[in-house]
């Protein structure tokens, strides 16, 4: 998305820069921010390292969406404030050493012709080349990471992201992201969306999605293509335990279930998993049956609960769980 200029540009001193737009970004993600100005994501974070000016029109949005005063030593000048001196001294330097303005165009297409096609396509865009990544073994570790993916995560052409609530979820996000970084070596970025009280685990890797896409994961809407557990994951019990991990520590919960018989109320704990994906729900509630527990599908084919208080403990001592929250609530 191009940046699309009015006739202001905004000038800060490069640190206060810095600090004015994290300030804006403490309130709004990035993402938000940068379509809601409609430029580039890149555009936002040029200004946040106070490599160039900023769009006036645009900081004033800003501001105030997020409620942010404008600085009051702040600077403008026009667009293009620099031709008029620029043009000049360059337009001088041109006709000194050529004798004329501009050039000569059907040369200068000739000679780009000549490189083309003697270099220029044989060189790699460093810009464009898709950054490498570190490809994992089929492992436990893999297995548990493409469960959270499943669970809370969505793969676009270009970038995954795993949202995960920015309280309850605080501690998980932070294994979440250690994980990421010794699968793949990759460190992600995080994006607080304080509307919806989540964080964005966000990774922008192309070879990643390739990655993921080769081991049985569909870009998209996960729900229309009907998302299941990847076959080689099926066909190794402990790889699968480890994934049906990832899979209950996002989308599954442990939560109190109360009665009153003659006055007198009954209250014990129950583990739930939730999805739409119906291949998902049987294939979840058929592992738990493999290893003697009594899942139960409800009506709308959309949970499965294990109610037993034996089960429920025989789920912990078998499959365990990385999110402190479903410990917490377990052990209460």
């Amino acid at each position: 998305m191009v940046e699309q200029l009015n006739s202001k540009r905004a000038f800060l001193p490069k640190k206060q820069q810095i600090k004015f737009i994290n300030k804006i970004l403490s309130k709004i993600p990035i993402k938000k921010a940068a379509k809601l100005c409609n430029i580039s994501e890149r555009t936002i974070r040029d200004w946040r390292r106070g490599k160039f000016s900023m769009n006036l029109k645009k900081i004033q949005k800003l501001c105030k969406t997020t409620n942010t005063p404008l600085p009051k030593n702040i600077k403008t000048k026009n667009r293009y404030w620099y031709v008029k001196n620029g043009s000049s001294a360059g337009g001088l330097a041109v006709f000194k050493k050529y004798g004329r303005i501009g050039g000569n165009p059907e040369y200068r297409k000739k000679k780009w012709h000549e490189w083309w096609k003697n270099k220029g396509q044989f060189k790699t865009n460093l810009i464009t080349k898709p950054r490498p990544i570190k490809k994992p073994k089929k492992s436990s570790e893999l297995a548990e990471f493409i469960g959270i993916l499943i669970g809370d995560g969505g793969i676009t052409k270009r970038q995954i992201t795993i949202t995960l609530n920015h309280i309850d979820d605080k501690k998980y996000s932070e294994f979440v992201i250690k994980l990421i970084k010794k699968l793949f070596n990759i460190t992600p970025s995080v994006y607080h969306d304080a509307k919806n009280s989540v964080n964005d685990i966000v990774m922008s890797r192309t070879e990643l999605v390739k990655f993921l896409v080769s081991l049985g994961l569909p870009i998209g809407n996960k729900v229309k293509q009907k998302i299941d557990i990847p076959i080689w994951i099926k066909r190794n019990k402990k790889i699968l335990i480890a994934c049906i991990r990832g899979l209950i520590d996002t989308d599954g919960c442990v939560f109190v279930h109360s009665y009153k018989v003659k006055n007198k109320i009954y209250k014990y704990k129950k583990l739930a998993f939730s999805s739409r994906s119906k291949p998902l729900i049987k294939s979840v509630y058929h592992l738990l049956k493999r290893i003697d527990l009594s899942p139960r599908i409800t009506r709308d084919e959309k949970d499965i609960r294990i109610e037993s208080k034996n089960d429920i403990k025989e789920y912990f001592k078998i499959f365990g769980s990385h999110n402190p929250k479903h410990l917490r609530k377990y052990s209460k």
